[in-house]
């Protein structure tokens, strides 16, 4: 039998329900993937109810470096409960941490979807242009992707280039006057973390190119990663037409 698992990340959600069923005994709210998981919710990703993770009695809790606050895990972990924590800050790294996972999951080998997404991503062509991009993931305060970010591997791999990558900071702070007299050639507005939609985003770049994109396919690793060169890749040529 696979381990008794709670998940307090999203993706590796999706990725331990498709690869060993019967694993995961809990997730948080935020976890919507795949449609239809039945399983106990135990909070969100930055406020889990730990006394529900210990209810379910895990024998291993999953979470992420940036995705979980280090006070929580350290609570677990002097509870007794096992908490493997990935980190990942690009798209190499993010195979090699679900392959950890997976295999701490119970997965005796590598699933097809992980080798299959694995082809893709090698198998990218090189882009035959390249664009520069300002990435916002929150507004109220603006902020934006800067460096060492999954997100920022994944944009640059499709030829876009975010301007805050040498950033100091991973998210920085930015105020949206400096995001505007960047003028890049894009700006990429996810719908993940902060919903950006076509009614709230650019409205506030009202001279530049906006693009809006799948926050699951730009900042989730997991099943996802298949598709996200062709999601994101549609998403990024309409958008500069």
């Amino acid at each position: 039998m696979p381990p008794r698992v709670v998940s307090l990340v999203p993706s590796l959600t999706e990725a331990v329900a498709v690869s060993v069923p019967g694993a995961l005994v809990g997730a948080t709210d935020w976890c919507s993937h795949p449609a239809g998981l039945d399983v106990p919710r135990v909070g969100g990703t930055k406020n889990p109810r730990l006394d529900r993770v210990l209810a379910l009695t895990p024998d291993l809790v999953i979470a992420n470096e940036e995705e979980n606050r280090a006070p929580d895990l350290a609570a677990l972990r002097d509870a007794g409960v096992e908490v493997l924590v990935t980190e990942v800050r690009d798209v190499a790294g993010a195979f090699t941490e679900l392959a950890r996972v997976l295999a701490a999951c119970g997965a005796g080998d590598r699933p097809g979807w992980l080798r299959e997404a694995a082809e893709t991503w090698a198998g990218l062509p090189v882009p035959e242009r390249r664009s520069t991009a300002v990435v916002p993931v929150w507004r109220r305060p603006w902020m934006v992707l800067g460096r060492d970010t999954f997100a920022g591997d994944v944009l640059a791999r499709l030829g876009v280039d975010h301007l805050w990558a040498g950033h100091a900071e991973r998210y920085p702070r930015v105020p949206l006057d400096a995001l505007r007299a960047a003028a890049p050639d894009l700006v990429v507005l996810p719908d993940e973390p902060y919903r950006f939609t076509s009614d709230d985003g650019p409205e506030a770049f009202p001279d530049l190119t906006c693009a809006l994109v799948s926050g699951r396919h730009l900042t989730w690793y997991g099943p996802s990663l298949g598709e996200a060169p062709r999601v994101l890749g549609a998403a990024l040529r309409a958008a500069r037409r």
